[in-house]
């Protein structure tokens, strides 16, 4: 497992508090950039309560849309308008009606494969960076949201996975996910997940009581390998808590 420096574990009530946590620490990275942002969506169920949040005032009104850029940790190789898709979900909660279409960047899944989408979405990172390699002192992203599957994944980054190892791709194609749905993955890699000035994951309801047990106890899974070169945070509610 990581080294926990610059780790904080924030406890709350509830999935709803916990989405409200979680906008509060979103806008705060906002607040703290005058410029350009660059924010990193999780998909699946996690997150859906803080889109839809996101999208009612008095929230969508605090957020400089045209300054706001929204990316995507990891997508499903399915059609962008396919239910499965991570993006899809974000985009129908809050980022079509509210986001700039050209501030909305998916991973590209009209390729031939996961490894030609990862290619893609990898140069569009560094164009939008404007380098080709990551400096520790520049992070690529004000804020990336996580999650922390079943199995201990995140992004779709599965345990004992060759991918966990890459330390110079930023994005790679995982072609046979460990959990449902059994979809081939893109994802962006450990390292460019980590240059962020926050880590936010996202733990919350009692199925997520069992993995969350095995993540406190340090376990090397790839929830516990994420960190952010600044700043980690889980939020967790009361429910994924053991009793």
């Amino acid at each position: 497992m990581a080294a926990r420096s610059n780790f904080n574990r924030i406890v709350v009530d509830d999935a709803a508090a916990l989405a409200n946590a979680a906008a509060e620490r979103l806008m705060a990275r906002i607040n703290a950039n005058p410029g350009r942002i660059a924010i990193c969506l999780s998909g699946g169920s996690s997150p859906k309560q803080l889109y839809r949040l996101l999208s009612t005032d008095p929230w969508a009104d605090r957020i400089p849309w045209q300054r706001v850029h929204w990316f995507i940790g990891d997508e499903r190789f399915v059609p962008a308008v396919d239910p499965l898709n991570n993006m899809a979900m974000a985009r129908s909660i809050f980022l079509d009606s509210l986001a700039p279409p050209a501030n909305i960047h998916p991973i590209p899944t009209d390729t031939a494969g996961p490894d030609e989408s990862a290619h893609r979405y990898e140069g569009e990172l560094k164009a939008f960076y404007g380098a080709s390699r990551l400096d520790p002192t520049r992070p690529l992203f004000d804020l990336v949201l996580m999650g922390a599957g079943p199995d201990g994944h995140t992004a779709s980054l599965f345990p004992d996975d060759p991918a966990l190892k890459e330390t110079t791709r930023w994005v790679i194609g995982v072609g046979h996910a460990h959990v449902e749905p059994l979809v081939p993955r893109v994802t962006l890699t450990l390292p460019a997940l980590s240059s962020c000035r926050e880590m936010l994951f996202e733990i919350a309801g009692a199925e997520k009581r069992a993995i969350l047990t095995r993540l406190s106890a340090g376990e090397n899974l790839p929830a516990n390998r994420a960190r952010s070169a600044a700043e980690t945070v889980w939020l967790v509610d009361r429910a994924a808590l053991e009793l």
